[in-house]
């Protein structure tokens, strides 16, 4: 939520951000994404969603430390009123259940779901996944995947394989070596943009989804949304 945010408030997005987490934690997260100058609405959970990771090259080792409180129906769709593109971050499938999908995407919404709140497990300790996503895919626009990901749901990254997903657009991203645009009628590699010195890939991929789903919702074409993705996660990795 946070690398998103800054992501938004970078291109001068027409965006509010909502956000969620315990009544201990809000002086902590929602003065840092006021900050950005976005408005935000916070919901109050009873607990606090909580990793702990590191890298290894391009790949992201992660334990769960703390789930948070699942969103309702009837608070998601009020949270989200009006809106015409909504960039749903979920961390772990528990977050936003297929019914509380259905609601968001009801009226003609279109949905941007990152895969790792689809394959997450809702558990405590090293994070595990599954492809057990139910009919959560119905309702999702734009799906964005990791390699990882994409091997959880379909046995492998091969772009062909994705578009069996059914979705209209996916994102394939591959860190260092670009992304892939896949719809039903088109595989478009993206290459990456060559970025000089040490970098901490941390937040690139809410980046990319923020400036992707911006892009689109300025009239972008796919291909063209996910090239303004790239250069935006570019310029994230160089500023820090």
């Amino acid at each position: 939520m946070f690398y998103s945010a800054r992501a938004l408030a970078q291109l001068d997005a027409d965006a509010r951000i909502v956000a969620s987490c315990s009544a201990l934690d809000r002086d902590e997260l929602v003065p840092r994404l006021e900050a950005f100058g976005l408005p935000v609405t916070w919901r109050a959970s009873h607990t606090t969603a909580r990793y702990s990771f590191h890298y290894e090259g391009d790949r992201r080792i992660m334990r769960q430390d703390a789930v948070g409180e699942p969103w309702g129906a009837a608070e998601a769709a009020a949270a989200a009123s009006e809106a015409e593109w909504i960039l749903v971050g979920a961390l772990n499938r528990s977050d936003f259940s297929p019914d509380v999908l259905a609601t968001l995407a009801r009226g003609g919404a279109k949905l941007l779901v990152d895969g790792q709140g689809l394959v997450r497990l809702p558990e405590l300790g090293p994070l595990r996944t599954d492809g057990n996503i139910g009919s959560a895919l119905e309702h999702v626009s734009i799906l964005k995947l990791d390699s990882e990901e994409a091997e959880t749901l379909v046995g492998s990254a091969d772009p062909s394989a994705l578009q069996s997903l059914g979705v209209p657009e996916v994102i394939l991203t591959l860190g260092s070596q670009g992304s892939v645009v896949i719809t039903a009628d088109e595989i478009a590699p993206i290459p990456a943009r060559v970025v000089v010195g040490t970098v901490d890939p941390t937040g690139a991929g809410d980046t990319f989804s923020a400036a992707y789903l911006n892009a689109r919702a300025a009239g972008a074409a796919p291909v063209a949304a996910a090239d303004r993705a790239t250069v935006a996660v570019a310029a994230f990795l160089t500023t820090g």
